[in-house]
């Protein structure tokens, strides 16, 4: 299952397809009992995505046949015992895709010429995701960062490891040399390995970054990259070879502190705009001045969530889900529209924005 949406992976999901290009959305969980039904409810969204491609009279009988076995494969490496709170399938002529989201989503299945992302952008804004550079003398490894926790990365070079005996020590002893010299060169050599792995990974896919090790890792590895430079730093030896749940714990209270922190600088930012009138609050008002593209910042609280229908006139009406024509991840797309507009978007812990009802916004004009 794919993991980060970067930049170039968002433009590609974005192209459109050959018709048809299939969405499936479905909820799942993390936890007993909930997750009991989770497959039976995938199964059941992948079978009526069947059905409407065997409905369909503008699909011919080449691509249902390609489309369906595209939605068979998928289903396949589908891994529900690590299910988060949202799972989309992708399916086209010739490919498909598997996305496991820390958000939930409506369940739905889409028949277009290009796959319904909004549900993505908005968990990826979300998840505000983060890298954890783990630096011991003979490992480094790289961990990909959540609200809850960390899982290693391995691709981009990573992890890097090393033998600390020393290939030269007779040599050394012949000619005189240093050992510690030559250590330390060699230590050098191996942390602007990381470091350039490092920019690459970042430059891919740009995030906070924290840098654990022991503080004469951390010194050397500053001292040599360029990467790295302006990283929190975490005095913690031990992690090049530690379990996902040590690491976590390692950056969990720095992650909980920068979260508070940009929560805190949100309010504020709102406080401002609410003083000079540059304020949208409420999913109506915050609808309207996103489609307008007025807003610069976006808030919306962590698990907010509301069901409205658009009637054609100047407002959203609440509506029920399942209703007829009910836009269920309305939420989802002001923060796609938003970002497409070049707002920023924060996601705050829950009841931050109670006077807003859970929404608002800090305007252009």
């Amino acid at each position: 299952m794919e993991h980060a949406l970067s930049p170039a992976t968002l433009t590609e999901l974005r192209r459109p397809r050959p018709y048809p290009a299939v969405s499936v959305l479905t909820p799942t969980h993390r936890r007993e009992p909930d997750n009991a039904q989770d497959p039976v409810r995938l199964r059941n969204a992948v079978a009526e995505a069947k059905r409407r491609l065997e409905a369909d009279p503008a699909v011919t009988r080449e691509r249902r046949v390609d489309v369906a076995g595209q939605l068979d494969r998928a289903l396949a490496e589908v891994d529900l015992a690590h299910a988060a709170d949202g799972l989309v399938i992708f399916a086209a002529p010739g490919e498909h895709q598997v996305w496991s989201l820390a958000r939930p989503v409506p369940e739905r299945v889409v028949l277009s010429d290009t796959f319904l992302t909004r549900n993505l952008v908005s968990a990826q804004a979300a998840e505000q995701a983060f890298w954890v550079l783990a630096v011991a003398a003979d490992r480094v490894s790289l961990w990909d960062g959540h609200t809850d926790r960390v899982v290693e990365e391995n691709s981009g070079g990573f992890p890097l490891s090393r033998s600390l005996e020393d290939p030269d020590a007779e040599r050394q002893e012949r000619v005189g040399d240093l050992p510690s010299t030559f250590r330390d060169e060699h230590t050098r050599r191996f942390l602007r390995d990381a470091d350039l792995a490092m920019g690459g990974v970042l430059r891919s896919h740009p995030r906070p970054l924290y840098v654990t090790g022991e503080p004469a890792d951390l010194a050397a590895l500053a001292e040599v990259g360029a990467a790295v430079r302006g990283a929190t730093h975490v005095p913690h030896g031990g992690l090049g070879h530690a379990r996902a749940e040590t690491v976590w714990q390692a950056v969990r209270p720095l992650v909980t502190d920068r979260q508070r922190a940009q929560a805190d600088a949100v309010r504020r930012d709102l406080e401002t705009a609410r003083g000079r009138r540059e304020f949208a609050a409420g999913v109506d008002e915050v609808w309207q001045s996103a489609t307008e593209g007025r807003i610069r910042l976006l808030a919306v609280e962590e698990n907010y969530r509301v069901t409205v229908r658009d009637d054609g006139g100047d407002h959203l009406v609440p509506a029920g889900s399942g209703d007829l024509d009910a836009r269920e991840d309305i939420v989802d797309e002001i923060v796609e529209r938003c970002l497409s507009t070049g707002a920023e978007v924060r996601f705050v812990p829950d009841g931050t924005l109670a006077e807003a009802t859970g929404i608002a916004g800090v305007l252009r004009y």
